[in-house]
């Protein structure tokens, strides 16, 4: 289904001109919703601490996950506090709920399982953002908020948004859902505090973000005593991301020359017995995303790649001073 709607979206295809009907509409309710925060109708919740929204105006994955965790160990670096929120997508949350670093990615979401696992941040997931951030400030010590996605969902209050963009695919054939990937039209980049061009190359006004590729590590709970795979090893791979190939491309980059890879649609579910009838005897490579939702019953020889997102100092020092300003505000 991914393949199919990659087609529509970022190659071309004709049908997408026979969905533009339905495009029109989408743009005219998310128009109105939008207007309703605006004027007061709807009202928005707003919180005593900073609130950032790491989002995107695209649907599937850009790095809006590696951009959560950078941004929570440069808080900390600098002496705050963050907690993170979340919709869990893809998690039967009823509420909210906080997320514990062994938690199962069906049992919270994939990327909170990740968040949660790689940094022990305070974490609550749920799909009303205001609920989960309140629950965060009365069960946490946290003087900021970061919401991982929630640009569209304005019923949250915010002080600072960023956007982050596929270098490769930025904004597709530029249509809205469902003829184009888009949430809102490409107007919105002009709105936001920041946008973030995740590979590629960033343009006048965007911040540059490299994922850069650090170590292997053993999937399994158990974790594996033997050595981290080599280039010169027969291999196996697979990605269930955004934009499987950018893994591939990563492996690629560093000498990997797998024997099959195997792109999954964003948010899969896996099962032990596809993995392993896939893998066979081979080692099998992953994202980290992957990893935490096989960590129950991965094999050994199973590894994923942990990536760091790496920023110019220039977009450190203009948010943490704005942070800066947002927290002696909000003391007011």
């Amino acid at each position: 289904m991914q393949s199919w709607v990659n087609k529509l979206w970022y190659d071309g295809h004709i049908l997408r001109f026979a969905l533009w009907p339905l495009s029109i509409i989408f743009a005219a309710v998310s128009w109105v919703r939008r207007k309703l925060y605006i004027l007061g109708v709807k009202s928005a919740v707003r919180l005593p601490v900073p609130v950032i929204i790491v989002g995107n105006i695209t649907v599937g994955g850009s790095g809006k996950t590696p951009m959560v965790i950078y941004l929570i160990e440069l808080l900390r670096q600098h002496g705050l506090k963050p907690g993170v929120i979340s919709r869990g997508y893809g998690a039967n949350i009823d509420g909210v709920r906080s997320v514990r670093p062994n938690d199962s990615a069906a049992v919270v979401g994939d990327e909170p399982a990740m968040i949660v696992a790689r940094t022990s941040v305070p974490m609550v997931v749920g799909s009303k953002r205001g609920d989960a951030a309140h629950q965060l400030l009365s069960d946490f010590d946290v003087d900021i908020i970061i919401s991982d996605d929630g640009l569209q969902h304005y019923a949250l209050a915010r002080d600072i948004e960023l956007i982050i963009l596929d270098g490769e695919r930025r904004l597709g054939n530029g249509m809205l859902l469902p003829a184009g990937p888009l949430r809102e039209g490409c107007w919105r980049t002009s709105t936001v505090d920041h946008v973030i061009v995740n590979g590629g190359a960033a343009k006048a006004n965007e911040q540059q973000m490299r994922l850069q590729p650090t170590l292997w590590h053993s999937v399994s709970a158990n974790r594996s005593q033997l050595k981290a795979p080599e280039p010169e090893q027969a291999v196996v791979a697979m990605a269930g991301i955004g934009n499987p190939s950018r893994f591939f491309d990563t492996l690629s980059d560093l000498g990997f020359r797998p024997d099959k890879v195997q792109a999954f649609d964003d948010h899969s579910a896996y099962t032990e017995a596809e993995l392993t009838a896939f893998a066979g005897e081979h080692p099998l490579l992953m994202t980290e995303k992957d990893a935490v939702k096989c960590r129950e019953f991965a094999k050994d020889n199973w590894w994923y790649l942990a990536v760091d997102a790496k920023l110019p100092p220039s977009f450190d020092q203009q948010l943490l001073a704005r942070i800066k300003q947002l927290v002696i505000d909000k003391q007011r």
